[in-house]
Formats: C-alpha cells, structure tokens, sequence
C-alpha cells in the first residue's frame, strides 16, 4: 500500500493527487457533517466516518479513485433505526453488516449487485431523495424531522403557516440563513467562473450563511461538536455491546444496511470508471474494503459509510491519478477537526439542512426515469414509480423487495431460453464475441466478466444476429460499456438486428 502510494509521487502526480485532496476534503466536510444530522446522529460521527473511509478505505480499495464516507443513501435507514433502537445499537449492526460485505467480497459476488435492475437501485435512491428533503425541509425550520415520510409531509403546511413577518423568531432566521445556503449553492453552480469550476457551491453555501449568522448573533441552533474528536469515538468496553444483537430483528436491518451499502459503492464505482482510463476498479476487493471499513466505524460507534459519487467524481475532475488524494483527504478532515473544531461550532444547522435539501433532490432524478421509458418501454419505468413510492411510503426495505420482485417479471418474456452463449474468437488486434440466446440479469455476470476482460487497444466486434432478447439491465450493462470503450478512443463494431444495435449504441444517453 505504501509502495502504490509512492509509486504516486514518483510518476509525477503528487501535486495533482495533493491538490485533488484539497478539493475532496472541502466538498466532504460540510456533507459528512450534515449527512449525519439527516441520520439523527451528532455531527462528528459523520466525520469520523469521512476520516476512515478516506485513510483506511483509500489505502484498501479496489477503486482507487473513489472516496468512501457518509452516505445520503443510508441516512434514512440509519435515521429509523437510532429513533427506535437508539445509537448505542447501531455499533453491533454494522458488525453484522461487516460479515455480510466482507463474506460477499470473498465470494466474489461484486457482480451481483451490479446484475440488480437499474429501475430498482435508481428508484430507491429516489425515495432515498425524497425522504431526505422532505425531512431536512424541517430543519430549515429549526425544527426536527417526524419519524416517516407521511408524517413529514403533513406537518409541511403548519412550518409555513407558522411563519410571521412580523415576529422574528429562530424559526423565521434558519429558514433565512437555509435559504441563503441553497441559494449560494444553486447560483455559484450556475454561474461560476470555468477557472474557479472546482470550488465546491456547497462550501460556499455554509461558508456565507456561518458569517451571517454570526456576524448577526442569530439565534438559531448550531453544530455541536466536542472540543476533540477523540471524544465523540465510542468504542465497546464490554461484552455486554453485543447485546443488542440478541434482538433477531435487527439482522433485517443489517442486510439492508450490507445490500445498500454494497449496490451503492459499487455502483458508484462504476460510474467513476467511466470518468477516467486509468486503474479498473476491482468489486470483489473494493467489497472487503468497505467491510473493513465498516468494520472500524461500528467499533467507534460512527456512521456507516459507502463509495460516495459526489465526492468521487469531485476527485476525479479535480486530476487525482492515485489512490493518495482520497487517503490525504481524510488527513485533511482529521487535522480541521483536531485544529479548529471552535469553528465547526459556529455552523447553523439550517445551512447543513439547506445542503442536504439539494443534495437529497439530486437523487430523485427524474431524468432517469425518462430514459427508462425512453429507452425499454413501460414495465422498467413501473418498476423505478413503485419503488420510489413504497421508499416514500412505507419503508426502504419494502421498497427494494417488491422492485425486485417486479424485475423478474421482464424474464418472462424470456422463458423459452434464458441461457446465454457467448463464443470469442481473439486475433492480434481484434476480438470477436457472438452472442447467442437471451442476455437478461440472471447471465450479467458472466457477460460483464467476458466484455471487460477484452484487452485494451483492441477492435471489438460484437455479432448481435442470434440474440434473441435482452432485458434493460443487461441493455444498460452493455451501452455503459460500448461508451466506456468509444470514450477512450477504442473501436467497438455492432452487427444485428437494426433496432437492437441502435439501443445499444454508444451516446443514445
């Protein structure tokens, strides 16, 4: 680890790491903090999260440009659980959840969560969103968030009825000073200069409503964080922590917090890989990874934490070459921590709100959903709608178990044959792969194993005449990868039937 770490600063790169780490550590800071507010947990349990995912995770992962932290994506969860088994429980459920990621990654089953449907995993990141505003909505009231999406909403028309031009209170102040945090957030972002592109809005965002609350002396609630991050790590001193493990409920809870945990890393992996050519990312190791690191925020009694895109593509377009810009980052957030934590205290909370209100409506994305429809047709859209509405309704688990369930439904358009064969013929400066039978999610793995282990640098021509049905998630799967392989300036040739080709065509998305 260390060697690949050197291996970094003699290539050249270390003032390009040095500088990417910079840009990742001040997007982090306010979403780790805030990110843990969503969570009902005290702010420097996000951080200690962002510190480990960026020293211990950077250093052990299989994608070495992506930046592990806190995550919108389980906050919601997170929040549930604490209001009802309080934090203390929290430690041994990701112990549980530990064992499942790491058992995961020595099986090799990365490529199973990237065979999940994309309506699925976007649809419930979706919900995911719509939670997360519709609960930080009441922060910016000063206020805390009820304990379900239903509840959240109906208290919405008394939040702004409540409001007095006339009688400024705290609660007329954190609207404003939230406000003024989206605000920035949202016009920094639209009308930056190019040559200051990689200034993050939402630093600028906290950094403008902390002065004015505090140049005001406004009377609003702040961050409260202690004096050393020392003391916010709450690690077991007796056997008696495990006991909450006793309650079996809480193994539900531990597989949903693994499975998203693990679908969201891996896809934002994923997606990172598409954003540079240099080092593929590795899912099995990447898994053991996250499993480590999980490992270490549930002994110090922090949040759990995933491969987060947000922080990864800042990375990425920032010039980071090696996994040292995400190790450093974490120092970063360490020494801020350690060093100024006097500031950290003079944050409004509404402004973490204001935050996480754009953060949480980037999720919803509506675009995917068009492109679904777009794209695949009515059951793939269906499929996104009604886990998006049973995430909001209900709870995330539900959501996620019938939008898997709904996913079988497209094998039945498949059932005369869903074997896969795939034949290769390799010459010095081309490969050719012909598909045969049905590519559906059930054969994704083996299908993705195959295209990605096409050496750079050569042609590909895939032969699409004896495929005789291909569901969305493999359809996804293969323009990704046809993107990926254009993008780098890498020939990929597709021969079949014509409407076929056209869906899978690189830049139709």
């Amino acid at each position: 680890m260390i060697a690949a770490l050197k291996g970094g600063a003699q290539g050249g790169t270390l003032t390009r790491d040095f500088t990417a780490s910079i840009v990742v550590f001040l997007v982090a800071m306010p979403l780790c903090m805030g990110i843990a507010i969503a969570s009902g947990v005290p702010p420097e349990k996000g951080l200690i999260t962002g510190i480990i995912g960026g020293i211990i995770v950077g250093l052990l992962a299989g994608s070495p440009l992506q930046v592990s932290g806190p995550a919108a994506g389980l906050a919601v969860i997170v929040f549930e659980f604490v209001r009802e088994h309080g934090l203390a429980a929290l430690g041994p459920v990701l112990l549980l959840a530990v064992i499942l990621q790491l058992v995961a990654g020595m099986l090799r089953m990365g490529g199973f969560f990237r065979s999940i449907s994309p309506a699925v995993v976007h649809g419930m990141l979706a919900g995911i969103g719509a939670l997360i505003v519709l609960g930080q909505f009441h922060i910016l009231f000063d206020d805390r968030p009820m304990s379900s999406g239903l509840e959240n909403i109906a208290a919405m028309p008394g939040q702004i009825l409540g409001l007095s031009p006339f009688n400024l209170q705290s609660t007329e102040y954190a609207l404003f000073i939230g406000l003024v945090t989206i605000g920035v957030m949202l016009g920094w972002e639209k009308f930056r200069p190019k040559s200051l592109k990689l200034v993050p809005g939402a630093l600028l965002g906290v950094g403008a409503a902390t002065l004015i609350a505090w140049a005001a002396g406004l009377p609003i609630s702040r961050v409260d964080v202690p004096a050393s991050i020392m003391g916010a790590v709450d690690a077991p001193t007796d056997a008696g922590w495990l006991a909450p493990l006793a309650q079996p409920g809480l193994l539900v809870t531990a597989l949903a917090i693994a499975f998203i945990a693990s679908a969201e890393t891996l896809l934002s992996a994923a997606a990172v890989d598409r954003m540079h050519d240099g080092v593929r990312t590795d899912y099995n190791k990447e898994l053991r990874a996250q499993g480590v690191g999980n490992l270490l925020c549930g002994l110090a009694g922090a949040l759990p934490m995933t491969g987060v895109i947000v922080r990864s593509s800042a990375n990425v377009q920032a010039g980071a070459k090696t996994r040292l810009s995400t190790v450093l980052h974490g120092i970063w957030i360490l020494g801020f921590v350690a060093l100024l934590p006097a500031l950290l205290r003079e944050i409004p909370m509404a402004a973490l709100g204001g935050i996480l209100v754009v953060t949480g409506w980037r999720l919803v994305s509506l675009s995917h959903v068009r492109h679904l429809f777009a794209s695949y047709g009515m059951l793939p859209a269906a499929i996104w709608a009604v886990t998006f509405i049973l995430v909001v309704t209900t709870d995330l688990l539900t959501g996620v178990l019938v939008g898997l369930g709904l996913s079988l439904i497209e094998l039945f358009q498949h059932r005369k044959s869903l074997r896969l064969k795939v034949e290769e013929d390799h010459a010095e400066d081309a490969a050719r792969l012909r598909l045969e039978g049905s590519a559906t999610f059930v054969s994704l793995t083996r299908l993705t194993e195959r295209l990605e282990s096409i050496p750079a640098g050569r042609v590909v021509h895939l032969d699409l005449h004896r495929l005789h049905g291909i569901d969305h998630t493999s359809a996804e799967m293969m323009r990704e990868w046809v993107a990926r392989r254009h993008t780098s300036g890498q020939k990929v040739l597709m021969t079949g039937p014509q409407p076929l080709v056209a869906r899978l065509a690189h830049g139709t998305h």
